[in-house]
């Protein structure tokens, strides 16, 4: 019996309900914190150090459990683990619109850490890797331009925020965190094998078996599938993991920081949240450009190219504060294009290098190697700010990480299998 092809190859609808997924829990979680952070700090007088480490709570709740969440996507497939984390993400949110102290603020980050782990980036990459592997670079990248478009929420945060304060805000996110992330669970299958398709929407002879399971062949194996432990003892996995650690690093500093940094130049409120929304908005032709060309030309060389900018802009940036505002536009270009092109990269290498067979258990290790970077980003930005009252010194000094990721990139090689050579698994 052969099974009837669908016009639209359903791995693309998997793509579809991860851009809205990012889309709406990056913008409303990630990018939107910095809408709320000075709201906090100044109903609840804490220090930007006190706040800042809610954002490394976050980095470090969501590093620890990405490999755990990397195996169970593995193991039970995606849809029971986002329907679950966008509830406790809800939840999260709920507590946080009602914090009264430090203990309950941090406690409310945490919930929303391990909610948010368990939908957004290691769940919806794993889902998307499994679907695809030619065009797994592009498919990539429109899935994470969810979270580029995110930034767009950012105005509509601080709007509502002076309208009618931050608390209500933070629970109206709380309300449609139960709509859109549960809605969409529904959308997504663990493997195309599983259902009869082959990754891409390749053809091949798909029957119906006697007992009514797809038997599929595909036309391209999985030549760099490994085992996890190979993977682990293979110097690529180490530079993949401490280059994109950088990544990171830099990244949940600059949004955590973006609008505290520019007030504290004299840049208005209003101004500095149009900056917020154009970082992630300058990501999204990164995340497309940098996918495409990863998926035709060297991944290698492209994601080189992509710290390249990141480290310019972010020497920019620190200039900003004596070189005039004008700085903040080739900022947005280098530093929005390099970090979001770099965020479709790190997918594309797993699986170049790694394979599908264990994607989202190797993804979830990286994810939980570069929580370092998310715990320190923020904390230390915030560090310095409190003790020297100048952000300036830190951007400066951060735009040379780049480099130390750029060279590290440069070395990675592809890790050949023992199992693929004598044909075992």
């Amino acid at each position: 019996m052969r099974i009837r092809r669908p016009a639209i190859f359903y791995g693309w609808w998997i793509v579809a309900a991860s851009f809205a997924i990012a889309l709406y829990v990056g913008g409303g979680v990630f990018y939107g914190f910095t809408a709320i952070f000075e709201p906090i700090a100044n109903e609840m007088g804490w220090s930007y150090t006190h706040i800042s480490l809610a954002a490394s709570l976050r980095g470090l709740e969501m590093g620890l459990l990405a490999p755990l969440v990397g195996i169970l996507t593995d193991r039970w497939g995606p849809r029971r683990l986002i329907f679950g984390g966008a509830i406790l993400a809800s939840l999260g949110l709920y507590m946080l619109s009602q914090t009264t102290s430090l203990g309950m603020f941090y406690g409310a980050f945490i919930l929303i850490a391990i909610g948010m782990s368990a939908c957004t980036m290691t769940v919806l990459m794993t889902a998307v890797a499994n679907w695809f592997r030619r065009r797994v670079g592009i498919a990539s990248g429109i899935a994470i331009c969810g979270f580029g478009f995110g930034g767009l929420m950012v105005p509509a945060l601080v709007k509502l925020i002076e309208t009618y304060d931050w608390r209500p805000t933070i629970m109206l996110l709380a309300a449609g965190m139960l709509f859109i992330p549960v809605l969409l669970s529904g959308v997504f299958r663990h493997k195309p094998e599983q259902y009869g398709y082959l990754p891409d929407g390749e053809t091949a002879d798909r029957t119906l078996s006697a007992d009514g399971i797809p038997a599929i062949t595909s036309s391209e194996p999985d030549v760099a599938d490994i085992s996890v432990r190979q993977v682990l003892r293979s110097v690529t996995f180490w530079i993949v993991a401490l280059a994109f650690t950088c990544h990171v690093f830099l990244v949940t500093a600059i949004i955590t920081h973006v609008m505290p940094y520019l007030s504290s130049i004299g840049v208005s409120r209003s101004t500095s949240s149009i900056v917020a929304t154009a970082i992630p908005l300058a990501s999204i032709f990164g995340r497309l450009s940098f996918g495409w060309f990863g998926d035709r030309f060297n991944r290698k060389m492209t994601t080189a190219v992509g710290f390249s900018m990141m480290g310019l802009g972010l020497f920019c940036f620190g200039y900003t504060a004596t070189a005039g505002t004008w700085l903040l536009v080739p900022f947005l270009v280098l530093f929005g294009i390099g970090y979001g092109g770099l965020n479709a990269m790190r997918p594309s290498l797993i699986q170049e290098y790694f394979g599908r067979r264990s994607f989202g258990t190797v993804f979830g290790l990286v994810i939980g190697i570069n929580m370092a970077g998310s715990i320190g980003g923020p904390a230390l930005a915030g560090w310095v700010f409190d003790t020297w009252g100048s952000y300036q010194g830190i951007w400066l000094a951060m735009s040379a990480i780049p480099v130390a990721a750029l060279i590290a990139a440069l070395m990675m090689s592809p890790v050949r299998s023992r199992q693929t050579q004598d044909g075992t698994n």
